[in-house]
C-alpha cells in the first residue's frame, strides 16, 4: 500500500505559503516549515529538522534566487530529497523537463521541449513557450510571457508582467523590471527595464 509522501517547505514567508499549498495540491502531506531566521508558527529550524526520524521531502519556499541556491546546496550536502512541484492547474507539455527544486505555480503554461532547471520558480500564469531554457535558480514572475526559443540565464529575475520576444538570450544574474518588453539580448549582470527594455545598470 502506497503511503503519502511527507514534505516540509524551507522558508516560512509568503512565497513559502504558496509553495506549501502547491505541495498539498500535488498530494504531499505538508508537515510544516523550516525557517532558520525566526521562529514562526508551524516552523522548525534546520537543525531540528535534521534531528527528525523519517523519510521527508523538502520544497524550496524562498523567493531570493541567491538564498534559494544556498539552501538547495545545503539540502544536497545533507542528502535530503528536494521536491519539484507542478500545480495541477498548470499546463505543462509532456516533453517539458522540470528539475528538482523547481516550482511551477497555478495557471502557468509551459510548452513543448522547454527546460526548467534546478530551483527555478515559474510563477502564477506565466507563459513559457516552446524550446525555452530557464537556467538554475532563475525566477519568472507572475504573468510573464516568453516567446519561443528564449534563454534565461542562471539566477536571473524576470519581473512581473514582462514580455520577451522569441529567440532572445538573457544572461546570468539579470534583472528585468516589471512590465518591460525585451526586444534585444541582455548580457549577464545587467538591469534592464522599459518598453522597449534598456540596460540601466551593470552589476558585479
Amino acid at each position: 500500500m502506497e503511503t503519502t509522501k511527507k514534505l516540509f517547505v524551507y522558508g516560512g514567508g509568503g512565497h513559502g505559503k504558496v509553495v506549501a499549498d502547491i505541495a498539498t495540491n500535488c498530494g504531499y502531506e505538508f508537515l510544516g516549515y523550516i525557517d532558520d531566521n525566526e521562529k514562526k508558527q508551524n516552523a522548525i529550524t534546520f537543525e531540528e529538522f535534521l534531528g527528525l526520524s523519517g523519510d521527508f521531502f523538502v520544497a524550496l519556499g524562498i523567493g531570493s534566487n541567491e538564498v534559494r541556491k544556498k539552501i538547495f546546496q545545503k539540502l544536497n550536502q545533507n542528502q535530503i530529497k528536494i521536491a519539484a512541484l507542478i500545480h495541477p492547474k498548470a499546463v505543462v507539455a509532456n516533453s517539458v523537463s522540470v528539475e528538482e527544486g523547481a516550482v511551477v505555480m497555478a495557471g502557468a503554461v509551459i510548452n513543448s521541449d522547454a527546460k526548467i532547471k534546478k530551483g527555478v520558480i515559474i510563477n502564477t500564469s506565466s507563459v513559457i513557450e516552446h524550446d525555452n531554457i530557464v537556467e538554475e535558480f532563475a525566477h519568472i514572475s507572475p504573468n510573464v510571457a516568453m516567446g519561443g526559443g528564449v534563454f534565461v540565464g542562471a539566477l536571473s529575475h524576470i519581473g512581473i508582467g514582462s514580455s520577451i520576444i522569441h529567440s532572445i538570450k538573457i544572461g546570468d544574474n539579470v534583472i528585468i523590471g516589471a512590465g518591460s518588453v525585451v526586444l534585444k539580448d541582455i548580457p549577464s549582470n545587467a538591469t534592464a527595464y522599459g518598453v522597449p527594455a534598456k540596460i540601466i545598470e551593470g552589476r558585479k
